[in-house]
């Protein structure tokens, strides 16, 4: 192994539970060094600059997938096992790794049924619901912030978009479903990960085929109504096609506000000074403040896309069949796009062009319903729990790529 390569390895750990605990002092080293760097333990190119992640989202030479364009030996890969077949099936009929005219036609639909009128109409509930979770938070004293309130309000709500029935038994089974399935996005997942993201694909996939069916006879206010009845120039959402949809809001829904909630809080009580400037004034700090914690801390730390074609960043050449490793976490605190306060928490920062959301045609269509449930959980808290701190010092999740912590407990 060369000198660089090793350096390489030696500041990207993402095994590693310090790393985890800390990325940033590495992800600025990184950035000093290069623009793209080749970590062989994954067989990746790291891209850690704000300039070239947000180009290469746009990219149209890479992917999410390559198979609309190469077969796996065309490709130089090997297929998935058959095995994991199940959860394959889940993922790659979904909008976030689906490239080309399925792309295009999918999100289209989807598009007629997720509408921005849909999100605004769940504003009430959202609010009803965050409200009442914090309201028992602060009547038992404090609590794990995490189960007690930043887990339960996302999957509660896409419950309620998917017009799951409240007397269902399978509301408790969306979350731990959802944890499942997203194992499979962390770094090199073992076998253990696999099956039970297998075991969770299939019994979701079987959930939501029956609701789907008794959707096309009971038709009601919901979105997988609403997806049944998309269509445009005589095409129409597959069975599969809808519920990959489904489970996607869900997973990529709920991991940036239950993330965000609980990392953006433990920020601020690591920040007392800008923590008490929020509550001082939290109409006029509100919305920039959701913005800076999605940035300052951001829950999905990486993003991986196929080199579909050959590119080059930073005289590097990246040939096709590569894979590249977008470092949203370090783009996000790049000097060279947020200035020299880019590892500052500013929670008046006017300009913010994180990249949280992803950016291109990828970009998340669950952003504007993030942010509704983002605000309505720190405005109940701010309001009711005025002296919410700790009680413990909380530990980070083993997942470097999904990036959370393990339980959040406070007092009020």
């Amino acid at each position: 192994m060369d000198t660089a390569q090793s350096s390489v390895e030696q500041l990207f750990a993402p095994y590693s539970p310090d790393f985890v605990a800390d990325p940033y002092p590495a992800y600025a080293e990184l950035r000093a060094r290069g623009r793209a760097h080749w970590y062989a333990p994954t067989r990746q190119w790291l891209i850690p600059h704000h300039a070239d992640v947000s180009a290469l989202l746009r990219d149209r030479r890479l992917g999410r997938t390559y198979r609309h364009r190469f077969t796996h030996e065309e490709f130089g890969r090997t297929a998935p096992p058959a095995a994991h077949e199940p959860f394959h099936t889940l993922n790659d009929h979904g909008l976030l790794d689906l490239e080309g005219a399925d792309h295009t036609r999918i999100r289209r639909l989807v598009s007629k049924a997720f509408t921005p009128r849909t999100v605004e109409n769940l504003a009430p509930t959202v609010r009803r619901l965050a409200a009442d979770l914090v309201g028992g938070l602060v009547a038992r004293g404090g609590g794990d912030l995490l189960a007690d309130v930043a887990e339960p309000l996302p999957v509660a709500v896409i419950a309620e978009l998917l017009g799951i029935p409240e007397d269902d038994e399978e509301r408790a089974r969306l979350r731990p479903w959802s944890a499942d399935i997203c194992g499979m996005f962390e770094l090199n997942p073992t076998e253990e990960t696999a099956r039970r993201a297998v075991r969770a694909s299939l019994e979701f996939s079987d959930y939501l085929r029956e609701l789907i069916a008794r959707r096309r006879t009971d038709p009601g206010e919901d979105l997988i109504s609403a997806l049944i009845e998309a269509h445009d120039e005589g095409e129409r959402l597959t069975e599969q096609e809808m519920i990959s949809t489904c489970v996607l809001l869900l997973n990529a829904g709920h991991e940036a506000t239950v993330n965000t909630t609980v990392n953006g809080w433990w920020t601020l009580l690591r920040h007392p000074d800008r923590l008490a400037a929020l509550r001082a004034d939290p109409d006029g700090l509100l919305s920039t403040a959701v913005e800076e914690l999605l940035r300052y801390d951001t829950p999905l730390q990486m993003f991986e896309r196929w080199v579909l074609d050959d590119i080059e960043v930073g005289g590097q050449v990246i040939p096709r069949g590569s894979e590249v490793a977008l470092l949203f976490g370090s783009a996000n605190r790049d000097p060279a796009r947020f200035g020299p306060t880019a590892d500052v928490l500013d929670l008046s920062r006017a300009e913010n062009p994180h990249i949280t959301f992803g950016a291109g045609i990828h970009y998340c269509l669950g952003a504007p319903l993030a942010r509704l449930e983002l605000t309505a959980l720190f405005t109940e808290l701010l309001h009711q729990a005025p002296t919410l701190h700790l009680t413990e010092e909380p530990r980070r999740k083993d997942g470097y790529v999904i990036r959370g912590v393990e339980k959040l407990l406070v007092e009020v």
